[in-house]
């Protein structure tokens, strides 16, 4: 059995799936051949019955043996130590893989995801609609610019920036031709597509118990 361990929820809303974010994890393993289980806490009671492992209440959080984290990002970071096909070996090229990584959560996504949770829930104005143009627009011209954001191939940095930008409503905003055809090259990745068929089947699975 692995030592590996990516926590999610037992179930979750049709809407989500294939979203939350133990998915990023599960890419990763699969992207590397990192043998890994999956366990659960419940997402009913989810703010409170699991702050133990996770002091916001949130998922996913990694187990290795025994060493415990949360964030997605940070367990990423955690397995691409593990696999040179997730990061590059040398200096140069693990400093800016850890960089772009960085980048898509704080540069892209803190930016992103309160835009288009704000213009779901039918906000007019949000104010965040220039400065979510303006980050989208810079990427843009990086990812026309070259095919990985590190190394000339695939790492953990586009793992990651790939899932912050497949969001149905990023990818319909404006016209960013060289970001849609960056996301639909990262999820046509073999490992991608079974690491959400596999989340999809889990929360379909739970359906029937409830």
């Amino acid at each position: 059995m692995s030592d590996l361990i990516i926590w999610t929820y037992d179930w979750v809303p049709k809407g989500p799936r294939g979203f939350v974010r133990d998915l990023r994890l599960r890419w990763a393993c699969e992207e590397a051949g990192l043998a890994y289980s999956v366990r659960t806490v419940p997402f009913d009671g989810r703010e409170t019955n699991h702050l133990a492992q996770q002091p916001f209440g949130q998922i996913p959080f990694l187990s290795d043996g025994d060493l415990e984290m949360f964030e997605s990002g940070a367990g990423l970071l955690h397995l691409a130590r593990k696999a040179e096909s997730l990061m590059p070996r040398d200096p140069a090229g693990e400093a800016q893989t850890v960089q772009w990584t960085i980048a898509a959560l704080n540069s892209i996504e803190m930016v992103t995801v309160p835009w288009w949770f704000l213009e779901v829930t039918g906000a007019e104005n949000n104010g965040l609609s220039d400065w979510a143009k303006s980050r989208l627009g810079q990427l843009e011209k990086v990812l026309s610019e070259r095919e990985w954001l590190v190394a000339d191939r695939f790492t953990v940095a586009d793992l990651l920036m790939a899932d912050v930008l497949r969001v149905a409503k990023l990818r319909s905003y404006g016209d960013r031709p060289a970001s849609e055809a960056y996301v639909a090259r990262m999820t046509d990745r073999p490992a991608f597509k079974k690491a959400r068929a596999d989340q999809l089947a889990h929360f379909a699975a739970a359906d029937r118990s409830r």
